[in-house]
């Protein structure tokens, strides 16, 4: 690292350092090598889930730094690359996406990668469900929020753990040992979620949410979606839309609505004005948020007690 051993070089006319023994100073300047070489030899990634970016510094540990590019609480469905992520990406030797379509933006990931970058669509290598386009019914489109479900998880974890260990195999043992840490903990909160789901009788488990987030966790958890908006948080209902979920909601007698962060709330409250049904609390739906929620465990556990409380 130039700028550091530039700093050594000027600590030399120093009168304290004058008066140093010569292998003090070369101690010195071997550490300050070994620091900076140590830097230099981590992988580097650049991550565009809040979820990958977790999975990566989980499995990667100090042999990895991240860059997380989408933040927590931020819509992916929204987000767009800036200049200065573009210029990470050319620099990372891993590039992680949640991809089933999640990002438009790949192809331009794809050209800032340079010769060394290995673009990972993490989602593409496990089953899609698939629905019908929120406003064309003839279009079948790809479910992108697989992370919901923890089976899912445990897939992504073994694919960023052999995307790591391609680009650095003399690490091989770390990135299985924190890999199967990782998926341990998994195993830990599956149990756990079986076990408060099982609270809930299964004619209950009915979800009305803000938009179509849930399937993934729905299929695993014996549940019913009925979405207010489409796959994205962009997809904006329509009038018959909602007086069809209000009618649902009085017909299964949907006990609670799901709120995230919907874009029109004079929807939310009409629905709940007409449906009779309350607001059962935020959920988390397009990755991780901040507090309790800023990890994988705590936004699982979250989602799970809030559709328990409100549902029971």
């Amino acid at each position: 690292m130039p700028s550091l051993c530039n700093a050594l070089a000027a600590l030399r006319g120093f009168p304290i350092v004058r008066g140093m023994k010569a292998h003090a100073l070369s101690l010195l300047t071997l550490l300050a090598l070994t620091i900076s070489s140590s830097a230099q030899g981590k992988l580097r990634v650049s991550s565009f889930s809040t979820i990958l970016t977790e999975v990566a510094q989980q499995v990667g540990g100090d042999r990895v730094v991240v860059t997380g590019h989408v933040k927590p609480g931020v819509d992916p469905h929204e987000y767009e690359p800036k200049p200065a992520d573009l210029k990470a990406v050319g620099e990372a030797q891993v590039i992680l996406l949640s991809a089933k379509h999640m990002e438009g933006y790949v192809g331009k990931l794809k050209e800032s990668t340079g010769t060394k970058g290995a673009v990972i669509e993490v989602g593409d290598g496990f089953a899609s469900l698939k629905m019908k386009a929120e406003n064309d019914p003839n279009k079948i489109v790809e479910d992108p929020h697989w992370w919901h479900s923890i089976t899912n998880m445990r897939k992504a974890v073994k694919v960023v753990r052999d995307a790591l260990i391609a680009k650095s195999p003399a690490d091989t043992a770390l990135f299985t040992d924190n890999a199967a840490k990782y998926l341990a903990k998994l195993d830990a909160l599956e149990k756990w979620a079986k076990t408060e789901l099982a609270k809930l009788p299964r004619d209950q488990r009915k979800l009305v949410t803000s938009h179509d987030a849930f399937q993934y966790f729905a299929k695993e958890n014996g549940f019913t979606i009925y979405a207010i908006e489409g796959l994205s948080s962009a997809d904006q209902p329509s009038s018959k839309k909602v007086a069809d979920i209000i009618a649902t909601i009085k017909a299964q007698g949907v006990k609670a609505i799901f709120p995230e962060k919907i874009e029109n709330p004079k929807v939310l409250k009409e629905i709940t004005k007409e449906s009779g049904a309350k607001l059962g609390g935020e959920l988390h739906a397009d990755g991780l948020g901040e507090g309790e929620a800023a990890t994988y465990e705590g936004m699982y556990r979250h989602n799970v007690e809030t559709i328990v409380k409100a549902l029971q």
